[in-house]
């Protein structure tokens, strides 16, 4: 037999196939270990270019989530949005409809929130107000999400382009009115004296009861519900979804309805129980931290809390970090981050796929390379 043919018939050193089934353990595991090793290259990269011992960033990305009671309960708070706006885009993507509007959709609410307070906060009873700056808010950010829906069930349009679009034209508007309501020179209204929504506790276990709520809500409705069947089967396949007799054009706008709401909702939070005011900045980006939160999780309602507290913890944490140690350059801390989510979006690959390694065929290779010398 020739070199040729031996060469030919030689296995591959290594090939990859994806996993059937991996433990739940074993997945966690793998994660654990990502955000575990690209904390410590963070240490490490601080320490080269600052002089900062490790340990301390460690010590600090902790006190920034810990070190007081109030920074808990921000932690606990900014999780709570975060992962509401997240659990919006669940519905969508399951369906396959690339929703990139959530911060639109927050806005808009905000917007519906601050002028109903702004109207009607001290005119009404302070409950009928809450009542009216919920519907505001909700039927806000449903109009704003549905408006690419309709022209992606009847025209096809790309929903991604169109949710974008309709994010500038949200914050175009609530600069406007910004501009118009506010008394002062700066880029915020003033914050509203009547109409904000009430304390229960303290000022942050509001939003985390919502959170809570519509975390078990949506789990229900995805898991249970007739809605939630429909919404997979569109996602699977619309051919099959016609098939079967499931209207795709009334599934994809009624989840875009409740996509929409969901955002609004979190607007309603925070310039209605937050910030008692809106800015162009209101919406933070959760929008697109949210996607995110949502595919980190496997689209799992319930594993979004996991998903959402790590990046706030993340983001917080490095925050804290870069002003006890007088780093001046946002972009140090974006970076850092940044090299996290790498870690944990590349550990996914060891999750899904798994390598392996032919040793055998190495051996036989070097044998026969021995061989012919």
């Amino acid at each position: 037999m020739t070199n040729s043919n031996k060469t030919q018939q030689r296995e591959p050193l290594f090939h990859i196939t994806k996993r059937t089934d991996i433990p739940l353990w074993k997945s966690l595991l793998i994660r654990v270990g990502a955000i575990v090793l690209g904390l410590l290259i963070i240490a490490i990269i601080c320490s080269i270019m600052f002089g900062i011992n490790p340990f301390a960033v460690f010590a600090t990305i902790i006190e920034g989530n810990f070190g007081t009671e109030r920074r808990f309960w921000i932690l606990l708070q900014d999780t709570a949005l975060l992962l509401v706006v997240g659990l919006a885009l669940i519905p969508a993507f399951k369906m396959k409809f690339w929703n990139l509007g959530g911060n639109g959709q927050v806005l808009v609410g905000a917007l519906a929130t601050v002028a109903v307070m702004k109207f009607l906060g001290g005119e009404l009873p302070d409950g009928i107000v809450w009542v009216i700056m919920l519907l505001a808010s909700v039927i806000a950010g449903a109009i704003w999400a549905v408006i690419p829906a309709i022209f992606k069930a009847f025209f096809n349009t790309n929903e991604s382009l169109f949710t974008l679009m309709m994010n500038y034209i949200a914050e175009a508007l609530v600069l406007y009115f910004v501009y118009i309501w506010k008394t002062g020179a700066s880029d915020t209204i003033e914050p509203m004296p009547m109409g904000n929504l009430p304390t229960i506790g303290n000022p942050f276990l509001l939003t985390i009861i919502v959170a809570a709520i519509i975390t078990v809500f949506l789990a229900i409705y995805l898991k249970f519900s007739k809605h939630g069947y429909e919404i997979s089967v569109v996602g699977e396949s619309q051919n099959t979804a016609k098939y079967i007799g499931i209207n795709v054009k009334k599934v994809v706008i009624r989840t875009l309805v409740l996509s929409g709401a969901m955002c609004g909702l979190v607007g309603l939070l925070l310039a209605g129980a937050i910030d008692h005011t809106m800015s162009a900045t209101t919406a933070q980006n959760m929008g697109f931290t949210g996607i995110m939160v949502a595919w980190l999780a496997k689209f799992n309602p319930i594993i979004m809390v996991l998903s959402a507290l790590g990046i706030q913890f993340l983001t917080k944490g490095m925050g804290r970090v870069q002003k006890k140690f007088g780093i001046t350059s946002d972009a140090v801390s974006n970076i850092m981050i940044g090299l996290i989510y790498f870690f944990v979006i590349a550990c996914e690959f060891f999750i899904s796929y798994k390598i392996h390694i032919n040793l055998k065929s190495k051996n036989k290779a070097k044998n026969s390379d021995g061989g012919n010398k």
